[in-house]
């Protein structure tokens, strides 16, 4: 007897058809045994599985298949069992078409195998990557093929369009036979144009207006000039980031109670273009109408923290300040040895009055000291490299404002794309493990650049860097400059740990070549190596020591040169060891908006070598964040020479102030000049003075400008030599000018026009300097 039980391509079909088919056999079997009642017993067909032969497999191994079926020689045909056996054997996603087959006492199980993909084609994808599109997807080479799989991953690849804002994109799967039961899977890709944010609303905003908000959030409207950046493409998490920081622009303007009821954005009918709308619950505007600090702590009961606090009585309602403050609070606690606190800001609204009283409760936190640190996500940098830059190690008591000051260091350190670190519980209450999740960017660099600059005139540079050797923390640099004015080349090394111990060491070798015709009359070329090393003092307070060598050449002296210059022309040698003190609080090295730098070195040339002096020099800067975009900031400096054993200074080791020291004086401008010749001959002494108040020019952020107004002063002057040629004065130099900053994709842009107000007849000026570089 054959009986077919079953022929799925459903799941549900399977089912139905495999139960339908077992009552038909069981039907049948009943009314032949009334009709043949007589017949002797040994006729009646078995009910029990004798053998299971298996066909049409091709890569699926036979055991796999009677895995999954779940029956064996010796079970009963049990519908229950078959059917179950059947679902299970089509959800493997193995088989295209499975049927079950009764012949005699054998079950027969004849599959059709699903192909396998032999490789996966893009098609149209020119706006995304192909790699990048690959990474997402489920199905791949040598995988096996379902219908299901697919329609995952086509939308899968319509994610990722849409999240770079292409609504329009349609993708088509295609299936091309190969030998051996293979297909290509071919994804054929329409990308579609961008849907660009071509409005943005607000309803319920009484208070700032519709420009002024839209200048908080990041989500932009389609403009010409955001070709720069992706700010009006829609995104949905910057959606949510902009609800986050329209909540931090009303609370630090005093509305402690504003909301963004909801965000949305509407899709245009033909899906090329976004309306966004925020719907905004202002809330009335509060002051506070007294702060107070309310502690718990032993020994801290009746704490003075006015000078650490940024909120004060009388002020509108900050909620910026208040996170800050508690920062600060955190911060300072921990420097006065309460590691475990807890500190809530409590706001106490009357709403009357319009008025908060804000009160800082601190508690004591539970007692809590780090486990372990984890490390992940350093595939390239040795653990030992990331281990250093921590302020605490396992066994530490858990400390907020120590972890913070890690973060700060690991992402100074300029080796990682994102630094995140987070707490979890450990294995007792006291216990805390610390992760360290870091995301690992490129650290090598070669570059080409090009520019133009009032010191240097036209430029060009090539360049190596890697910040990151092997992965140790090591840095190696070689660079080469050629311009109308300079022609450099360098090679550096510096070990940033030193014998294991936070001990910068390094050395420099160069060569220089400065073309002084301009300003003196001369060139002068040096080769030098000089040897460092460094060391914290405290954590924002580094010492650092050297010696140099260089072999200075003064030459193509031109013969109307002042005769102090011809005097000198010739080689020299400069041997000299040196020390700096550098205090450096800044927020960002490269473009500071907050923050105190100081740098106080000297140096003695005289180990030998043609040079003998002693040097002073002081710098320092003051950075005042007043608003956004708005930064005051505070120079000066001060340098003077002696020189030793009677010796004269050299022209090549003396100060020359000017160009961007006191702008509106053109470079070694200030100070001693040859009155006959117009020759600069530099100073032993000077002094400088800067004012400088950066300010948006109204314009989008993203653009990247500022505008600056600036007062700059200062002096050069005091030469060893004498005659009646030479033009000499300590008077102050004084010049005031606007600049405009521009942060472009092409490199830095300063351009600043400047006028002195008081300088010296012999003085050399200039209306305007201006630079560009970039790198590329």
């Amino acid at each position: 007897m054959r009986t077919t039980y079953c022929r799925v391509k459903h799941p549900h079909f399977l089912a139905t058809a495999s139960l339908a088919a077992l009552l038909a056999a069981y039907a049948l079997q009943a009314v032949a045994q009334d009709a043949f009642s007589a017949a002797p017993a040994a006729q009646a067909p078995q009910d029990v599985i004798g053998a299971i032969r298996i066909e049409g497999n091709q890569r699926v191994e036979p055991s796999t298949i009677r895995t999954y079926l779940g029956l064996s020689e010796g079970s009963r045909f049990d519908p229950v069992a078959i059917d179950k056996g059947l679902k299970s054997l089509f959800a493997t996603g193995f088989f295209a078409d499975v049927k079950l087959l009764r012949e005699g006492n054998d079950l027969v199980v004849r599959v059709t195998e699903n192909p396998s993909i032999n490789k996966v084609v893009f098609e149209g994808n020119q706006r995304i990557e192909t790699k990048d599109l690959e990474k997402e997807l489920e199905l791949k080479p040598r995988s096996i093929y379902t219908r299901a799989k697919v329609q995952s991953d086509v939308r899968r690849i319509l994610d990722i369009y849409r999240r770079s804002g292409r609504y329009t994109a349609t993708v088509e799967p295609k299936l091309i036979q190969r030998e051996q039961n293979r297909v290509d899977l071919v994804y054929e890709i329409t990308e579609g144009a961008v849907a660009r944010v071509v409005k943005i609303s607000f309803i319920g905003n009484n208070v700032f207006s519709t420009t002024e908000l839209q200048g908080v959030i990041r989500t932009a409207e389609e403009r010409w000039w955001r070709f720069l950046n992706d700010n009006d493409k829609y995104d949905p998490d910057r959606l949510e980031f902009d609800k986050e920081l329209l909540r931090r622009y009303y609370t630090s303007q005093g509305y402690a109670d504003f909301q963004v009821k909801s965000a949305h954005a509407e899709l245009a009918p033909n899906k090329d273009a976004f309306y966004v709308t925020f719907v905004l619950d202002e809330g009335p505007k509060y002051t506070l109408s007294s702060v107070d600090v309310k502690s718990e702590l032993k020994g801290a009961e009746n704490p003075d923290f006015s000078k650490v606090l940024l909120t004060r009585a009388g002020q509108d309602y900050d909620g910026g300040k208040v996170e800050e403050s508690v920062d600060a609070l955190t911060k300072e606690l921990g420097n006065r040895g309460y590691a475990f606190v807890d500190i809530s800001p409590k706001l106490v609204r009357d709403k009357d009055k319009d008025t908060i009283a804000l009160t800082y409760d601190i508690k004591p936190g539970p007692r809590v000291y780090i486990e372990r640190i984890n490390i992940t996500g350093n595939v390239r940098t040795l653990d030992e490299v990331i281990r250093r830059e921590f302020r605490l190690t396992e066994g530490d008591p858990y400390n907020a404002a120590k972890l913070a000051r890690t973060e700060q260091r690991l992402n100074n350190l300029g080796y990682f794309e994102k630094v995140k670190i987070t707490t979890e519980k450990g294995s007792a209450p006291d216990r805390t493990v610390v992760n360290v999740d870091v995301k690992e960017k490129s650290t090598g660099e070669i570059n080409l650049g090009a520019g133009f600059s009032t010191t240097d005139g036209p430029l060009a540079d090539v360049g190596f860097k890697e910040t990151n050797l092997l992965g140790r923390g090591q840095e190696i640099k070689a660079n080469v400059v050629y311009a109308k004015l300079r022609k450099q080349a360098e090679f550096g090394f510096t070990e940033p740990y030193f014998l294991d111990r936070e001990l910068s060491a390094g050395f420099d070798i160069y060569r220089t070549v400065l073309n002084y015709q301009d300003q003196s009359s001369y060139d002068l070329t040096s080769n030098g190596i000089t040897l460092r090393m460094g060391y914290n003092l405290r954590e924002k307070l580094t010492h650092s020591f050297y010696y140099s060598l260089r072999d200075n050449d003064i030459s193509n002296v031109q013969p109307t040169a002042s005769v102090y210059i011809q005097d000198q022309e010739g080689r020299f040698i400069n041997s000299a060891v040196g020390h700096a003190l550098i205090w450096d609080d800044r927020n960002n090295k490269f473009d500071p908006t907050n923050g105190f730098y100081l740098k106080v070195s000297q140096e003695f040339a005289g180990l030998g070598g043609d040079s003998k002096y002693l040097k002073h020099e002081l710098r320092t800067t003051y950075y005042i964040p007043e608003a956004k975009n708005w930064t005051f900031s505070l120079g000066g400096g001060a340098g003077y020479l002696l020189g030793l054993q009677g010796e004269p200074i050299r022209i090549g080791d003396r100060f020359f102030v000017g160009g961007d020291l006191i702008r509106g004086f053109a470079n070694a401008g200030v100070g001693p000049h040859d009155t006959s010749t117009r020759d600069s001959l530099g100073g032993n002494a000077y002094y400088l003075a800067s004012l400088e108040q950066r300010f948006p020019l109204g314009l989008p952020d993203e653009l990247g400008l500022l505008g600056a107004a600036f007062l700059d002063a200062g002096s050069l002057w005091k030469i060893d030599e004498t005659g009646p040629n030479i033009g000499d004065s300590s008077a102050p130099r004084v010049s005031a000018g606007f600049g405009i900053a521009w942060s472009s994709p092409f490199g830095p842009v300063r351009i600043d026009l400047a006028k002195p107000i008081r300088k010296e007849k012999f003085d050399d000026t200039e209306l305007l300097r201006f630079s560009f570089g970039t790198r590329f």
